[in-house]
């Protein structure tokens, strides 16, 4: 238990074998879910953590203390952490003694191939040699065989690499992976074919028959000696002492993780020259020889070079990819109008990777336990058929708009097999140096520290370096705006073709969003998106609000089946809509749209102690963090906040006034509609809390766990996730700036990338804004939440940018200025 959980009362978990409960183990099924949804019996998640860390810039100087720390907290590890040794550093190795001088050299061992054959098969042994037999004498008494000489050689063992008293991974370190971002593009070179067999040698002049060879007298089973195992004696620890003997030359290396970078799902630019049949044998072969659960091979190759079979897939698809782009809002819709899907009848030939999951029967390793192994077994074989076509020079190119039981319908399968790939394949013009994908705007790729983990989930860093959390990672990537691409917005908006400062708020904004983007002028802040956190809060059951708990759930339903005013307005101004369950007490439905991340079945009644854990609010935090970074990964330039969780005004009324000092009766307000009776002990209930719980404004995440919520929270994380990506992210009513002010609160700078989209009617919102210094783009007296407002200003917000980027100044369009 960490202090931080005897501070709140919470009790470390145990499952019923006396074990730590993990992570998530605190999110019973719907049935075990108390009445009401509150924290009882919901401890703190993960054996051992603490309080997290504050962010700190990773310096190996003391960073300075930053605005929103609490100095009288001694830093704590966010999670534990087992002894750490690091293959890459010998610092903390553990020893191993050396081995004692045998009074004679041991006898060598007799190597034996890695391989165990089937019954009746034959494999060739290396066995210690034999002598020549000597022919018999002819006499019917046979002598013993003769003893081998003194100075017989021994089997030659491969000499082990020098280390020169290097660590352990010296051969692998000095070799550098070939780095993506600085290649050039390489000039696309002949690449030698596979598998190519050996030329036939040259006929030899026939030689003069040899004389018969003498009778070899039979073998006796007793005179082969039994190969002797491999001990671990001296050989041993100085043949594991060279862990990279076996790695390919620095030259074959190169050519591998060429293959693997330079591999592209191709759509364009195909030629009509045919595959050989010897390469595409030669790709398949490849693709056969991936690895696979239990050895099971389920997969089958369906090679389809018919015409009228392509085309009638290619219809198939066509009419998908249509529904497909009728249901994609404004921005998504245009993006995708320019995106080629499919060359099912651009290449030669197609391939048709499936899957035969009950290949093998029951006795099959390892499907037992995971019965959709063979699915990502057959997945395996699909990534070997892609490398080897492009050392083969072979574009391949994946098409997934089609329902897979439609299309095995259409390849006249046979319904125990299901389709994992269908890919067109051909020899392209050129391949490009990025994914398509990825050039087109479509979406971004995600950096690999993003993840790596180290031990647990959450623990970051690349092998070498110190694992650290997700919220030191996003605070120290959160700096101020460009002040570079600021002067050249205030410049070009001096000489655009209107008098100066005619656009109001509007300049502003658009020299804003150019300083966090760092050019100028900014990119258009689309596509757009709205993640709406939800959760549950137990100061529902004080009677702060007229609506019943189970509200929150049945909400949530309705912004998935997209009838809630969220959706309309996110469909008016052609905006995506993504709701993440963070801690609503129900279980809710699977489905597009959903980001299922409950960390508990909502909080518990801030008025009788804190509202959550500080891992709890930690995990929120990441939550949103996370969600900020895969909205941003997949394309969108614009994030919305929005929220739902009935009681969520009271929380927000107690983090407006633990943050900005002021009384509750001024920041709290009337909900969703309450009267003046119930507003009143609301007001009280907002006292309560505050004076039950250790309030301290420099400590954000405590004041969080304190009187927050777990949609708070995870706001908060989306908020400082997106000013880490330097993404602009609207803020809606006062849920969200009062998660914006904790953001503040822990990364000063994170201001920057926040738009105020409206003024709530919440008067602990428009306390919150001046707060921030944040001027409102809207004001429309709505208090709904949800992200409505918000989403209202984001044409605004769209408009600013495009007036910056598209406006003429008065040199281009030749208009004479003042003067």
């Amino acid at each position: 238990m960490t202090g931080d959980d005897r501070d709140s009362g919470v009790a470390e978990p145990e499952d019923g074998r006396g074990r730590p409960q993990g992570r998530w183990d605190v999110v019973p099924p719907s049935g075990d879910a108390l009445a009401g949804g509150l924290l009882d019996d919901l401890p703190e998640q993960g054996r051992g953590a603490g309080a997290l860390r504050y962010p700190a810039l990773r310096t190996p100087q003391a960073a300075p203390r930053r605005p929103g720390l609490n100095p009288d907290r001694p830093p704590v590890d966010p999670l534990p952490r087992v002894a750490q040794w690091s293959p890459f550093s010998q610092q903390g190795r553990p020893s191993v003694p050396a081995p004692e001088e045998p009074s004679e050299p041991p006898p060598e061992p007799v190597r034996q191939p890695n391989v165990i054959p089937f019954r009746s098969a034959t494999v060739e042994r290396t066995l210690p040699p034999r002598q020549p037999v000597q022919p018999s004498p002819p006499s019917d008494s046979v002598p013993p065989p003769p003893a081998p000489p003194q100075d017989a050689p021994a089997p030659s063992v491969p000499a082990e690499p020098e280390t020169d008293g290097e660590t352990v991974n010296a051969a692998a370190a000095a070799v550098p992976f070939p780095d993506p971002v600085e290649t050039e593009p390489a000039t696309e070179e002949p690449v030698p074919a596979l598998l190519e067999p050996a030329p036939a040698a040259e006929a030899a002049p026939e030689a003069a028959p040899e004389p018969p060879e003498p009778p070899v007298p039979p073998v006796q089973p007793a005179s082969t000696p039994r190969p002797a195992p491999l001990q671990p004696g001296p050989q041993y620890l100085e043949q594991s002492a060279a862990p990279a003997a076996h790695a390919y030359s620095e030259a074959e290396r190169a050519t591998v993780y060429r293959a693997i970078r330079e591999r592209r799902d191709v759509r364009a630019g195909f030629r009509p020259d045919p595959v050989p049949d010897a390469v595409l044998t030669r790709v398949l072969q490849a693709a056969h020889q991936a690895p696979s659960v239990g050895f099971s091979q389920p997969w089958d190759f369906v090679v389809i070079s018919d015409s009228e079979v392509r085309t009638r897939v290619r219809d198939l698809v066509q009419r998908q990819s249509e529904d497909y782009a009728r249901a994609l809002p404004g921005a998504r819709a245009r993006a995708f109008s320019g995106l080629k899907v499919e060359a099912i009848l651009d290449t030669p030939v197609n391939v048709v990777v499936t899957v035969d999951p009950t290949r093998g029967g029951r006795p099959s390793l390892g499907r037992h336990a995971q019965p959709h192994a063979a699915g990502y077994s057959a997945a395996l074989a699909v990534e070997n058929l892609w490398l080897a076509a492009r050392a083969e020079g072979l574009g391949v190119g994946w098409v997934s708009f089609s329902a897979e039981r439609e299309l095995a319908r259409a390849l006249d399968l046979p319904p125990h097999l299901q389709v994992v790939a269908y890919l067109c394949v051909g020899y392209v013009e050129d391949f490009p140096t990025e994914p398509e994908l990825s050039l087109g705007g479509w979406a971004q790729r995600r950096p690999l520290s993003w993840a790596v983990h180290h031990d647990h989930y959450g623990q970051r860093g690349l092998p070498g370096e110190q694992p650290t959390s997700l919220l030191e990672e996003t605070v120290a990537a959160i700096a101020p705006l460009n002040q570079r691409a600021v002067g050249e917005a205030r410049d070009r908006q001096a000489r655009m073709t209107k008098p100066a400062g005619s656009l109001g708020v509007l300049e502003d904004l658009s020299a804003q969003l150019a300083g966090l983007t760092g050019e100028c002028p900014a990119p258009l802040p689309e596509p757009a998106t709205v993640a709406v956190f939800a959760a549950d809060h137990g100061v529902e059951a004080q009677g702060v609000t007229i609506w019943p708990r189970e509200v929150t759930a049945q909400m949530v339903r309705n912004f998935l089946a997209g009838g809630a005013v969220v959706n309309a307005f996110a469909a008016q101004v052609g905006a995506e809509v993504t709701v993440v369950d963070v801690g609503v007490v129900e279980d809710l439905p699977e489905g597009p749209g959903l980001l299922p991340r409950k960390i508990a079945r909502g909080t518990a009644d801030m008025t009788l102690g804190p509202a959550m854990t500080r891992t709890q609010a930690g995990y929120a935090l990441e939550a949103g963090i996370e969600v900020a970074r895969d909205l941003v990964a997949a394309g969108n330039r614009c994030l919305v906040t929005g929220d739902m969780g009935i009681a969520n005004t009271t929380a927000s009324a107690a983090l407006v006034a633990a943050f900005t000092g002021q009384d509750p009766a001024v920041v709290t307000g009337r909900g969703t509609g309450v009267d003046d009776a119930m507003h009143e002990h609301k007001i009280e209930i907002v006292r309560a809390a505050l004076r039950v719980n250790s309030i301290d404004p420099h400590d954000p995440v405590g004041v969080l766990a304190a009187v927050g919520g777990l949609e708070h929270a995870a706001l908060t994380g989306f908020i400082l996730g997106a000013a880490a990506l330097r993404v602009p992210v609207v803020i809606d009513g006062v849920i969200a700036a009062s998660a914006a002010l904790a953001a503040v609160a822990l990364a000063p700078d994170a201001v920057h990338a926040c738009i105020a989209g409206h003024r709530s009617t919440e008067p602990g919102h428009t306390v919150a804004l001046d707060h921030l210094a944040l001027r409102p783009l809207v004001d429309l007296e709505m208090r709904l939440g949800e992200g409505s407002g918000a989403l209202l200003a984001v044409p605004l917000v769209q408009a600013a940018a495009r007036a910056l980027r598209d406006v003429a100044t008065f040199d281009d369009a030749g208009i004479a200025q003042r003067g």
